[in-house]
């Protein structure tokens, strides 16, 4: 008998390797997402971004996603020439934005020819400031507004990237544990988000000098290390279609109809919409974290001895790769004995790295926890999915535990700001368990979508998800920074009669407000959840059941 020819694909093996190229890329365009997020008090103090400057500077990164449209020309450029290319391309432009956000808060920009032509120009866009979109504004540092600039490029590139390793997962995974890897993947990605809050105020203050290019030069760095990771695939790939005689563009030319092929699914637009409720209820959250903790709780940051040393950073770090590597690892083994030393290992290196957190007093290091539940359950929730189904019901859950969460942050956290164990305690769990829904869209959603659409065009499917989801995105942390900056106008009257330092009104904002918000979208999103699963009953799109048949 003639033996069946082995690929890459049908090696288990190879398959994970090249999971793990595409999420160690993630993970490191993850890291540079939020690489100012858990220092927006020292940008405030040392670079007099305000609330509104910081927001607007955030909400920059899906700004030509949104309004340029160049999600959907990536979604075009991936359907056309495949995803190794599409990977690669996506590098390149990152590490360009990311060098051009570096350079806005280095030294060397301060005084420069550069600094003084962007704050004379670009305080007025004819258009996009009548209808209040405008990436500047009259005012806004030109530090602020060179950085947008570069994150407008990096946002290119990430959301790029972020379509090209879903179709990249498909393409691997198909037929097998498609909603396992993509769940694997998002938490393994998600990993930039603790790497993020634990260095990224570590580079800023290194040696007691305060310096936050540092932080963004860390951001860099990683984004190169992206890069290469994406190379390695492009010839990994490259090898698989070699061998299954694939061709890396698609045999049909891509058309404007296939677009309305899209748009003309009533479940694509449910899944498209949950999807920009549910991440703006969190990625613009993520940006504010840390400085709504530092408003929030009783905090005494040590200035002495080994929690205030450096070693403690690296010590915390390995924990959390202890409770990341013990929590994933745990799911696939096979040995009961095996399986549950490897639980109780992680559980004791989460309680020792949250009690490390509460002596370290900084809330960079309480929210670096965010991830880490995801990561233990998104491996269970993507074999479930693939294996039993449930998807929308899977959703409804992770927008119903959203609801919760926000308003806990809102109305229960500032209930304990006098106890400082108390309020730890609090924001620790929440942040957990906020984590842990966030894992039910990656491992539910994502997988869902080849469900609805063509297989020729799931990378415009895609993309139209990404585009429509950047919408919220650019909108909410902007949002976010205005909803602060005129809602907390006391603290900017106390600063300039003196009453208190600009240092001081960094970490007193009230962000009741935004809570409710954020709270709110988590409603709507539960809302598009139930009608999805109703829709999904009726017309029987199979989000409920399993992808291994």
């Amino acid at each position: 008998m003639e033996q069946i020819k082995q690929t890459l694909r049908d090696s288990a093996a190879m398959r994970w390797i090249a999971l793990l190229l595409l999420a160690l890329g993630m993970f490191c365009s993850y890291i540079f997402m939020d690489i100012l997020s858990p220092i927006k008090e020292l940008m405030e103090s040392t670079r007099g971004w305000d609330s509104e400057a910081f927001g607007t500077m955030q909400g920059a990164e899906t700004f030509l996603n949104v309004f340029v449209f160049f999600l959907i020309f990536a979604g075009i450029i991936l359907d056309k020439m495949g995803v190794r290319f599409t990977a690669v391309l996506s590098g390149v432009v990152m590490l360009v934005g990311g060098l051009i956000k570096y350079y806005a808060v280095s030294e060397a920009f301060y005084g420069s020819s550069v600094e003084a032509w962007f704050t004379e120009n670009l305080n007025y866009i004819p258009g996009f400031q009548q209808l209040g979109v405008a990436p500047f504004y009259r005012g806004m540092p030109a530090s602020a507004k060179v950085a947008a600039l570069g994150f407008m490029i990096f946002g290119c590139g990430t959301e790029m990237a972020g379509i090209t390793v879903s179709r990249g997962i498909v393409k691997w995974f198909k037929g097998r544990e498609t909603a396992l890897a993509m769940g694997s993947e998002m938490a393994l990605a998600r990993l930039g988000v603790t790497t993020c809050m634990i260095f990224s105020p570590f580079f800023a203050k290194l040696g007691g000098n305060i310096d936050v290019s540092r932080s963004v030069a860390f951001g860099v760095v990683l984004l190169c290390i992206a890069l290469i990771m994406f190379i390695t695939y492009f010839f990994m790939d490259k090898k698989l279609d070699a061998q299954t005689g694939e061709a890396e563009e698609q045999d049909d030319p891509f058309k404007i109809s296939d677009i309305g092929k899209i748009l003309s699914s009533l479940g694509f637009w449910l899944v498209a919409l949950l999807c920009v409720l549910y991440y703006s209820a969190i990625f613009p959250f993520q940006k504010y974290a840390v400085n709504m903790l530092q408003c929030n709780l009783t905090l005494t940051e040590a200035t002495d001895g080994f929690f205030a040393s450096q070693a403690v950073t690296y010590i915390q770090y390995g924990l959390v790769l202890i409770v990341a590597a013990g929590a994933f690892s745990s799911n696939f083994m096979k040995d009961k004995m095996k399986k549950i030393g490897l639980m109780v290992l992680a559980v004791v290196a989460l309680v020792v790295y949250c009690w490390m957190g509460y002596m370290r007093g900084t809330a960079e290091t309480i929210f670096a926890v965010f991830p880490l539940l995801a990561v233990a359950i998104t491996p269970i929730l993507g074999n479930y999915v693939d294996h039993k189904g449930k998807a929308a019901s899977m959703l409804m859950i992770g927008s119903l535990l959203l609801i919760i969460c926000h308003l806990t942050f809102a109305f229960v956290l500032p209930l304990c700001k006098g106890s400082s164990v108390g309020g730890v305690v609090v924001a620790y769990l929440t942040i957990l368990v906020l984590g842990a829904s966030f894992s039910l869209v990656p491992a539910a959603l994502w997988p869902s979508v080849p469900k609805l659409v063509d297989e020729k065009i799931i990378g415009s499917a895609y993309a139209l998800i990404f585009w429509i989801q950047n919408i919220g995105l650019w909108l909410f942390p902007l949002l976010i920074g205005k909803i602060l900056k005129n809602t907390n106008t006391d603290i900017a009257a106390q600063v300039e009669a003196g009453e208190i330092t600009v240092q001081q009104a960094s970490v007193s904002y009230d962000y009741t407000w935004v809570l409710v918000m954020l709270a709110c979208l988590g409603a709507a999103a539960l809302i598009i959840g139930i009608y999805l699963k109703a829709v999904d009953k009726k017309k029987g799109l199979g989000l409920e059941e399993p992808n291994i048949k």
